[in-house]
């Protein structure tokens, strides 16, 4: 595997929570460290800016604490994910903090950022990209990344069109850093699938949604229980970057998912809403097609245990079909 040793030795499932914009916070950050995965926020979730020192010191602290009372436990290293856009005026300060509290693993999306990749190599912190094509991948790592983020078909939220088996097998070629999938992994079984496929870490954000941890309204994680891969709708109306959403939530703000314009990118401002008064992830709601396999809204523990139980069972069914 091309994990640092801090996190290879630290976890118990091969996943990384993805950072979800309002949705992760502290709570669910801790939870998933505790229960063995990696947990993320976006840093701009943390506002005003000062509160995210508050944040990474409760998060060290609680863990610390953690660890502490449970020396055998696998308790994961977190990320803060960065969003490098001119619209983000935090991104600098933030990173700034960042390297204050040697924040372990950084995520950076859209542009990849050689400034703060050599900031956190200061510290011995990594730094994960995502991306959704070879041609952004080798950007990336041309900047000298130490992941690489496959966002593939069916991620929720900021997602690509490529199926998972050309991209990732395109990039392990000529990538022999990390390498992180997502798109519509919800089970014990995707993960495992992930993997399988040469990934390192299945990147996982839907699924956490709907969790007890998670900051989202109780409609919201209804939502994913009640609906399916049919109900996901893929636009760039709302941030000016095409994404997954959950239909239900776009008809509730008076649009037509069947119907949707194209938007204007040079009037966007990421996260926004774009050219709509419905404001993106507050009202319109980011969705992977991967909800047709969640059926509750249990404890981030809980969740992670089945997982945990799925993804063993399926290696083991992996095995056995092999050697049949």
């Amino acid at each position: 595997m091309a994990l640092p040793d801090f996190i290879r030795n630290n976890i118990s499932l091969p996943v990384l929570g993805s950072p979800l914009f309002i949705i992760s916070g502290p709570e669910l950050v801790i939870a998933q460290c505790k229960a063995g995965v990696i947990g993320s926020f976006p840093a701009l979730n943390a506002r005003p800016a000062h509160v995210l020192g508050e944040w990474l010191t409760r998060i060290e602290s609680e863990l610390g604490e953690y660890k502490a009372k449970n020396p055998t436990a696998k308790v994961a290293p977190y990320a803060v994910n960065q969003i490098c856009h001119a619209s983000n005026d935090r991104l600098m300060q933030d990173m700034e903090t960042c390297v204050k509290h040697k924040v372990p693993i950084i995520i950076t999306s859209l542009r990849p950022p050689a400034e703060l990749v050599a900031a956190a190599h200061s510290y011995g912190g990594v730094v994960f990209h995502d991306v959704i094509n070879v041609k952004h991948a080798r950007k990336a790592v041309e900047q000298g990344v130490d992941g690489l983020i496959l966002v593939c078909a069916g991620a929720g939220g900021h997602a690509g069109t490529l199926s998972p088996f050309a991209l990732v097998r395109e990039v392990k070629q000529w990538f022999k850093g990390a390498v992180l999938l997502s798109g519509a992994i919800s089970d014990g079984w995707g993960i495992a699938s992930a993997v399988a496929l040469g990934a390192d870490l299945a990147y996982m954000g839907t699924r956490f949604i709907a969790t007890e941890e998670a900051n989202a309204a109780p409609a919201y994680k209804q939502g994913l229980i009640d609906h399916a891969a049919h109900d996901i709708v893929y636009s760039n109306l709302f941030t000016g970057v095409h994404g997954n959403y959950l239909g239900p939530s776009i008809v509730a703000a008076g649009l037509d998912p069947d119907n949707l314009p194209i938007a204007d990118k040079t009037k966007m401002n990421f996260g926004s809403g774009g050219n709509t008064k419905a404001k993106a992830w507050r009202d319109i709601w980011g969705s992977g097609q991967g909800i047709g396999q969640i059926v509750d809204a249990p404890p981030v523990a809980d969740l992670v245990q089945r997982l945990r139980d799925e993804y063993n069972l399926a290696r083991s069914d992996f095995a056995q079909r092999a050697s049949a």
